[in-house]
């Protein structure tokens, strides 16, 4: 997979692409990720990319035509478009695991108060991570990125993302380790039985519990 990120901060992005899964996927040839600064694209003399909004307002504009251009620079027939925005989807799972099929994506960060809403015309799809405001798009990139990687074959084990929370619209089950008895808090017996019909039974229910306790929400999504 490719992704080309557009941003106008791309210093913001140097820890997140040497460290952790991120950087392993990298270094394993796995995944090829490119920060792009948007003012390279503008055509101003001063790398102006924004402006004040016609009919007045607090704030500056992101311009279109330096984000014009640098998709077309970067797109191609296996490109997919995303646009970072407050007003898009509600990224999910489901859309992660789907995402992590395209083969090339292009994803757009906006900042300041917006971008010129002609920007939205380029986008095969807008997301947003939740309903609050950032300051930019770069840190919403960032998280939708990391759950899209981890998800391509050979970054991690399959295992290990088969069983994550918001699988099957169930939250995560709980989860131990050594020792067996910390401050008088102990592993459930089950658990250290052997007996893996029963463990994977205790499980599933645990996470039917959790879900129904901390969001009941999940189990009326499909």
């Amino acid at each position: 997979m490719k992704i080309d990120i557009l941003t106008l901060f791309p210093h913001m992005f140097d820890n997140f692409l040497t460290e952790s899964i991120i950087g392993r996927a990298i270094n394993k040839n796995l995944v090829t990720i490119n920060i792009h600064n948007i003012r390279d694209y503008s055509t101003d003399p001063h790398k102006k990319v924004d402006d004040y909004p016609f009919g007045g307002g607090r704030g500056m504009v992101l311009m279109p035509q330096p984000v014009f251009d640098a998709v077309a620079n970067l797109k191609t027939s296996d490109s997919f478009v995303i646009l970072m925005t407050p007003q898009g989807e509600l990224f999910k799972q489901k859309k992660a695991y789907e995402l992590s099929f395209k083969k090339h994506l292009i994803i757009i960060c906006g900042h300041y108060e917006g971008f010129d809403e002609r920007i939205r015309s380029l986008a095969d799809l807008e997301l947003s991570i939740g309903d609050y405001i950032l300051t930019g798009g770069e840190l919403a990139s960032q998280v939708i990125t990391d759950s899209i990687v981890r998800l391509i074959d050979g970054v991690i084990a399959k295992e290990s993302h088969l069983n994550d929370s918001f699988n099957n619209n169930l939250l995560d089950y709980p989860v131990y380790t050594k020792p067996v008895d910390y401050n008088g808090m102990k592993v459930p017996d089950v658990l250290l039985s052997g007996h893996h019909q029963n463990i994977e039974k205790w499980r599933h229910e645990q996470s039917v519990i959790r879900t129904k306790k901390r969001r009941p929400d999940l189990l009326g999504d499909d």
